[in-house]
């Protein structure tokens, strides 16, 4: 399970001219989910999530997670998260999980992500074309693949 993490000062995102989700200070995640991916997976990306401290403190150090901060968050499937590049000029899928497997996996970490938090998260629509607006802060966007726990 690959995630995009950024915080971000604001961030919406908009199906069909209709705006679903949409937060002011928090996170924006983006998750790609592999057939590979399980609970496991799912339990250590949430705390990692949960907890990562890359909010600013008094001292504008970061030293705060997204709880710390009651900060919100917005997921967002993303299946593009495992492109593969390697050859050619146009990426292969191949890796990404179909809906019948992505689905339940994504619910799952949806449910587990607000089980960490104390509250609900918003979302996207999975599947859906969807437009994600954000002004990431700082700018901070960190890169955490559940495979590559080192």
């Amino acid at each position: 399970m690959k995630t995009v993490i950024q915080r971000v000062s604001s961030a919406s995102v908009t199906i069909d001219s209709k705006v679903v989700a949409n937060i002011d200070k928090g996170l924006l995640v983006l998750v790609g989910i592999e057939d590979a991916d399980n609970q496991d997976d799912i339990n250590w990306l949430t705390a990692k999530i949960a907890n990562i401290r890359i909010f600013e403190d008094e001292n504008q150090v970061m030293n705060l997670s997204i709880k710390d901060t009651e900060g919100d968050i917005i997921v967002v499937s993303q299946f593009t998260l495992h492109a593969n590049t390697k050859k050619g000029n146009r990426p292969s899928y191949i890796k990404a999980s179909k809906p019948d497997v992505a689905i339940p996996l994504y619910e799952s970490f949806l449910q587990q992500l607000e089980k960490e938090l104390g509250k609900k998260v918003q979302t996207g629509v999975f599947g859906a074309d969807m437009k994600v607006g954000l002004i990431n802060d700082g700018p901070v966007t960190i890169v955490i693949d559940s495979k590559n726990k080192e």
